[in-house]
């Protein structure tokens, strides 16, 4: 379909798949799938897609060893899908940069409006973002435009929305950042997972940030602040 957005759906199970690609060329998109960790990173790698739906469960790996090589060249959304619903499967990939996550079983009209949603937040980011001045916290440097961030010159290794909460803290240093400001700064209005995303990320930024980094204070109940040392 001309002018449709393009799908990679990563599942290796044909009951699952066949369903999903058919309930998705209804909805309007271009799906194109892929049965394994070692089929989806040669599609990645050849072409460009809007949206990823990624089952963890592969024959030869994991689903979030796709997401890791989806991360190293490109900020495409990803949506995993899986039967695991234990929290720290949830939270080892947020962590990696999924954008949501959704458990086995699910309905075809609720992954096309979590796909939806997420397409339009990624849109709005590309299309909204305005050019923004570096931010210096001690030996913290966060730069949007170049999408870096350093600690005493060393580049930290940030997955995208780790790298939006970190900036989202930074210019506010010093001050509060309320949960649902922050919330919308970096997942966007229509974000459909829990307040624990949130927390997730947090946690996962501060074991990435080395000594001499600024520290991370929560505030409970109410958001988290960067303090200047």
């Amino acid at each position: 379909m001309p002018g449709a957005q393009s799908l990679l759906v990563v599942e290796d199970e044909d009951s699952i798949l066949q369903p999903l690609l058919r309930a998705l060329a209804r909805a309007g998109f271009e799906p194109t799938s892929a049965r394994s960790v070692r089929e989806a990173t040669a599609l990645i790698d050849r072409r460009s897609f809007d949206l990823v739906l990624l089952d963890l469960g592969l024959p030869d790996g994991d689903g979030r060893d796709v997401c890791r090589h989806l991360r190293r060249t490109s900020e495409t959304p990803v949506i995993m899908l899986t039967a695991r619903g234990a929290e720290i499967d949830r939270i080892v990939g947020l962590e990696l940069g999924a954008d949501d996550y959704v458990v086995k079983p699910f309905s075809s009209d609720e992954l096309v409006a979590r796909i939806r949603a997420v397409l339009r937040r990624s849109a709005g980011d590309a299309g909204t973002r305005r050019p923004q001045e570096a931010v210096t916290v001690a030996a913290l440097q966060v730069d949007p435009a170049a999408r870096t961030a350093r600690v005493d010159d060393v580049e930290l290794d940030l997955t995208r929305r780790e790298f939006d909460l970190l900036f989202a803290l930074a210019r506010r240093a010093g001050s509060v950042a309320g949960r649902e400001e922050l919330f919308d700064e970096v997942w966007g209005t229509g974000w459909f997972g829990t307040g624990k995303t949130l927390d997730v990320h947090v946690a996962g930024l501060r074991r990435k940030l080395p000594p001499g980094a600024p520290p991370i204070t929560t505030l409970r109940g109410v958001g988290y602040r960067m303090d200047v040392p």
